[in-house]
């Protein structure tokens, strides 16, 4: 069970310092193509994991070993890759791992690619239910041996007493070792992406309501008049 940040008081810390402990931070992706809106949030969200990340270690112990979801290789190569996924998670990584932590590996290759190719398929559509079916149980069976492994590599790796970074996406299946304490980072600014997603997938109206009701009678008869019209139109074509 992962113990709430804001919860862990400075006399409450001696009691985590011992036994393995993992900092847990929600992976959270931008773009050059991003509205402006949207970078200003994912960059906040970085600022904040950093300073929440900062004040974890100072109460119950820095970090040792980093891990970073879809990344396989270890050591400098896993920390490079990390800057091609995600500029957010590699500079922190990177500042670990400059400190004196160490990278990783925490994929399997080829469970990764893997799901990854099952997942393709999923995306691609499928005319037979059956094998529609097929596909996804294939799809869930690889990801249940890459949530598995990725358990055991933390677990293997990650000796008493010290404290991993692990990055991972929200809404994982990982079920992590008993004797890990699990630590998740989320700061106020993941609520703010959270909304933002909401509020961009939410359908947009030709009308708000409110503008419908100041609109003269005759104005909204001509507009539903005009509206069949284009309908019969459409369906006589």
């Amino acid at each position: 069970m992962s113990e709430q940040l804001g919860r862990i008081e400075r006399p409450d810390a001696e009691r985590f310092k011992s036994g393995k402990k993992l900092y847990l931070v929600p992976l959270v992706y931008s773009s050059e193509e991003a509205p402006d809106e949207y970078k200003e949030k994912y960059g906040r969200y970085w600022r904040q994991v950093t300073e929440h990340l900062r004040n974890l270690e100072s109460k119950i112990g820095g970090v040792k070993r980093v891990y970073h979801e879809s990344v396989f290789q270890a050591g400098e190569d896993g920390v490079t890759a990390v800057k091609r996924l995600n500029q957010g998670s590699y500079e922190i990584a990177r500042n670990e791992c400059d400190q004196g932590a160490v990278f990783e590996p925490l994929e399997e290759k080829g469970l990764l690619e893997e799901v990854m190719d099952w997942q393709r398929c999923l995306m691609m559509g499928f005319m037979s239910e059956k094998v529609e079916r097929m596909v996804f149980d294939f799809y869930l069976e690889a990801g249940k041996k890459r949530n598995e492994a990725l358990s055991k590599r933390i677990e293997d790796t990650l000796k008493h007493d010290e404290a991993g970074l692990l990055f991972i996406r929200e809404g994982h299946q990982v079920q992590f070792p008993a004797d890990l304490q699990v630590f998740s980072i989320s700061p106020p600014a993941l609520d703010e992406i959270h909304r933002w997603h909401r509020d961009q997938a939410r359908p947009v109206t030709e009308k708000p309501a409110e503008e419908s009701k100041d609109r003269p009678e005759e104005e909204l008869k001509e507009s539903d008049r005009k509206t069949r019209r284009r309908r019969k139109r459409k369906t006589a074509e």
